[in-house]
C-alpha cells in the first residue's frame, strides 16, 4: 500500500505542471468569460454588470436561431455525406491487400492542407468565370452557366459544407480503417463460410466491430458542426445576406465588429453548453455499449 501511494504521489507530481498550465490557459479565460457574460462590455472600457440581460437577449435573438439552424443543417450533411463516404472508403480499403497505404495517404492529404488553401482551390474550381463552368462552356456544356455557388442564397451554405466535407472525409477513412483492422479476422472468415456477401460482412461484422470508433466519430462531427468557423468565414463570411451564417461567425462578428464583448461571451458560453450536452449524450451511449 505504501509503494502504491508513493507511486500515485509521483504521478500526481508529474501531472501538476500540465494541470497548472491548463487551469491558467483554459480555466482562467473560462471563468472570465462567465463573468463577462453578465456585463455590458465593449472589450476595452470597464465592464458594467447588467445581470441576465445578455441571456434574455440571447433567447430572443433571431440571428442566433438562424445561425443555429444552419449549424443543424451542417450537422445533417456531415452525418450523411462524409460519414457514409468515410465508412465506404475504409471498408473498400480494408479489402485491398496491396497499395492500401498509398490510398490512405492520398485520401488524407486534403485534411492535412490548410483550410485557406483548400478554400482557395474550391473557390477557383467553382468560379463561374474561370472554373469548372468555364471549362464546360468550352466543350459546349452550359449546365453551370450563371451558377454562383458561394453567392447564391440557396446554394451558399451547401457549397461551404461540401468543401468542408471534402477535406474531412479522408480523416474518417483513416480513422475507420484503423478500427476495422482491429477486428478479429476469424469473424470475417466465419461470415464468408456462412455465405455472407460484402454488404452482409459490412453490416453484421464491421459495424458492430467499430461501434466505439463510430460513436467517437459521431461525437466529433456533432461538436465540430456546432463550432465550425474556418470554411464559412473564408468562403462566404456568412453571406449572402446571412444565408451561410453559423453560430461561431456570429460570436466573432458580435465581439470584434459590433464591439459587444459581453454579449459575445454569453453567445460563446451557450455554444459551450450545447457542446457539453453532446458530450454527456455520447458518454451515455458509450457506457451503454460497454455494458
Amino acid at each position: 500500500m505504501g509503494l502504491r501511494r508513493r507511486s500515485q504521489l509521483i504521478a500526481i507530481a508529474f501531472a501538476l505542471p500540465a494541470l497548472a498550465i491548463n487551469l491558467l490557459v483554459i480555466g482562467g479565460p473560462t471563468i472570465a468569460g462567465i463573468g463577462y457574460s453578465f456585463t455590458d462590455w465593449n472589450g476595452i472600457s470597464a465592464p458594467e454588470f447588467i445581470g441576465l440581460d445578455n441571456w434574455v437577449r440571447l433567447l430572443n435573438d433571431e440571428a442566433l436561431w438562424n445561425a443555429l439552424g444552419h449549424n443543424f443543417v451542417y450537422l445533417l450533411i456531415f452525418l450523411t455525406v462524409p460519414l457514409g463516404v468515410g465508412l465506404a472508403g475504409a471498408f473498400m480499403l480494408s479489402r485491398i491487400r496491396r497499395g492500401a497505404a498509398l490510398f490512405r495517404v492520398l485520401f488524407f492529404i486534403p485534411y492535412l492542407l490548410l483550410s485557406v488553401i483548400n478554400a482557395q482551390i474550391w473557390r477557383n474550381i467553382l468560379d463561374p468565370e474561370v472554373g469548372l463552368a468555364s471549362a464546360l462552356n468550352r466543350i459546349g456544356i452550359h449546365w453551370l452557366d450563371g451558377v454562383y455557388f458561394f453567392a447564391d442564397k440557396d446554394l451558399a451554405l451547401y457549397s461551404v459544407a461540401f468543401v468542408d466535407s471534402w477535406t474531412f472525409w479522408g480523416f474518417l477513412v483513416v480513422l475507420f480503417l484503423a478500427a476495422m483492422q482491429g477486428i478479429d479476422a476469424s469473424q470475417f472468415e466465419a461470415a464468408r463460410i456462412d455465405g455472407a456477401n460484402a454488404w452482409q460482412e459490412f453490416r453484421y461484422v464491421v459495424l458492430p466491430g467499430i461501434r466505439p470508433t463510430l460513436t467517437f466519430a459521431l461525437m466529433i462531427i456533432a461538436i465540430g458542426s456546432l463550432l465550425t468557423f474556418d470554411y464559412p468565414f473564408i468562403l462566404t463570411n456568412g453571406g449572402p445576406a446571412g444565408a451561410s451564417d453559423v453560430a461561431s461567425l456570429l460570436v466573432n462578428r458580435t465581439a470584434f465588429v459590433a464591439r459587444e464583448a459581453g454579449y459575445a461571451s454569453a453567445l460563446a458560453l451557450s455554444l459551450s453548453l450545447l457542446s457539453a450536452v453532446f458530450l454527456i449524450l455520447f458518454n451515455f451511449l458509450r457506457r451503454g455499449e460497454e455494458n
